[in-house]
């Protein structure tokens, strides 16, 4: 299909879906599916102008329209399985999907980069193709490496051999295209076409416009790693029927992760950080937890009800507590089937909302507590009208983890040239405003700019026993290169309602 060969739709899916029995633990109710979005491209691809790039366009226009075709099933044929999906992970999509990794991404276990495989692409793209399609395709294990945390432990991740990201991308194009007509509106996380922001912007507008009173802060204790495998496969089921993609994303799933020299193979988890991890993690709770809790909203709830999850991390608030606290001891159970377990600790329901400072103050208790949902902490303010204000501010935690690595990096860069430092901190002020630059919350990004400028000083100051920098000249530099503190992100209202027409 994605060479021009056309096959009719009837090709692409012929199975009816499996018997209700086998269903029903995992699908209890269908919903409302959320409208596809195209999929973000690279801006620029390699290779020579001319017949190159024009190659590449006439690839990535086949490779399109055969997605689409996938789309356009996957929406009219909600309850039916694809039996033929295999021969669309092409040379083509191969190709796309290499260009849309990233170019100085860490090795695997093999220590292939980018660059080292694009000198003969063509070629190894030919080989991985014919490798894949006659079965003799083999993954690696996944390299562990760690990252810190904001709370200052370590998050694992499995870092994937540069081949099995090349495939594990095209894969999950095609399964995106089926799965994006599937998954409900409220799923945000790790899809194309949708972000943080959309998110935080949802639970906003949730929040300001319904009745919802109580909150449910859920955590789903290390979820990644305890993914039943079993189950995922159970759950792919319900709409794949072709058993060598089943087959390619167990081989990824089975293939272990190398640490210390040694290769650990588990039944359970996805391997966080893998190109596919997202996507399988998104279908599992789809099935586990989204059209359970949609079906709950329908036909549980006793008033108002909203939902917000991306990926892992989810809020769902209530307009009577009864609901919240019937909700959670539900979900506990229903998770529980699906080898999952809410943290103890961190998940909690507080009461929070429009109208929640006003019936506290009547029952004679103090402010209603915050929550805290994709590294901000949402606090139940007052405009200078002294009407409900839904207030955003970046969690400290989390600052304090960014100034503890750029202390880190100013250390390293101590002895570089000012303007080369001044370039690299404008970069980092500049990426750090772009994510927390939203309304109310200017004193954090002001916050966040004067730390920036005294450890920038302490390091110029420390590199020579003799300093004459002065704050007024130390004052220059920092306006020469720190980016000024401004609000850049509208109210979540006004673009949630250019995002979501209704």
């Amino acid at each position: 299909m994605t060479h021009g060969h056309e096959k009719s739709d009837s090709a692409i899916v012929a199975v009816k879906p499996t018997n209700k029995a086998e269903r029903s633990a995992a699908e209890q109710s269908a919903a409302e599916p959320t409208a596809a979005e195209p999929v973000e491209r690279r801006a620029e691809t390699k290779g020579n102008a001319g017949q190159q790039s024009t190659h590449r366009a006439q690839s990535r226009a086949s490779v399109s329209q055969a997605l689409e075709r996938i789309r356009r099933v996957a929406k009219e044929r909600k309850k039916e399985k694809f039996t033929s999906l295999f021969h669309h992970i092409s040379i083509d999509l191969l190709d796309e999907a290499f260009f849309e990794l990233k170019e100085n991404a860490a090795p695997g276990v093999d220590g292939l980069t980018w660059k080292d495989y694009e000198q003969d692409l063509e070629r190894n793209l030919e080989d991985l193709h014919a490798r894949v399609h006659r079965g003799a395709y083999r993954a690696l294990p996944s390299r562990r490496t760690y990252i810190p945390k904001p709370d200052g432990r370590q998050r694992p991740l499995a870092i994937a051999a540069l081949e099995d990201k090349i495939v594990q991308r095209a894969a999950a194009a095609v399964l995106n295209a089926i799965y994006e007509e599937d998954f409900l509106g409220f799923s945000y996380g790790f899809r194309p076409g949708r972000g943080t922001h959309d998110a935080l912007d949802a639970l906003d507008v949730g929040i300001n416009s319904t009745k919802v009173n109580w909150i449910v802060d859920a955590d789903i204790r290390s979820f990644f790693d305890e993914i039943s495998q079993e189950w995922l496969v159970r759950f792919l089921e319900h709409r794949i029927g072709d058993r060598r993609i089943i087959r390619l994303i167990q081989k990824w799933l089975k293939v272990g992760v190398l640490e210390d020299g040694i290769v650990t193979v588990s039944g359970r988890g996805t391997g966080q950080g893998s190109v596919i991890s997202p996507l399988l993690a998104n279908i599992y709770l789809h099935y586990a937890l989204d059209l359970w809790a949609e079906r709950w909203r329908r036909r549980e709830a006793t008033g108002d009800m909203i939902i917000v999850r991306y990926a892992d991390d989810f809020i769902v608030g209530f307009q009577h507590e009864a609901d919240g606290r019937r909700f959670l001891d539900e979900m506990r159970k229903r998770l529980q089937e699906f080898a999952l377990s809410l943290h103890p600790e961190k998940t909690r329901l507080i009461e929070f909302g429009r109208f929640a400072a006003r019936d506290r103050k009547e029952r004679g208790l103090g402010k209603p507590e915050t929550f805290n949902f994709l590294g901000f902490t949402f606090i139940c303010g007052k405009s200078r009208r002294g009407k409900f204000l839904l207030k955003r501010k970046t969690r400290r935690d989390r600052m304090r983890a960014k100034l503890r690595m750029v202390k880190e990096d100013m250390r390293r860069r101590m002895h570089q040239p000012i303007p080369q430092q001044g370039k690299w901190l404008g970069h980092v002020v500049r990426g750090y405003f772009n994510y927390h630059a939203v309304p109310t919350n200017l004193r954090a990004l002001v916050a966040f700019r004067a730390e920036i400028a005294k450890r920038w000083l302490r390091v110029l100051t420390r590199r020579s026993e003799r300093s004459d920098l002065t704050w007024a000249r130390m004052n220059r530099l920092i306006d020469d290169w720190l980016p000024q503190p401004r609000i850049l992100h509208p109210w979540p209202s006004q673009r949630f309602a250019v995002t979501y027409l209704r």
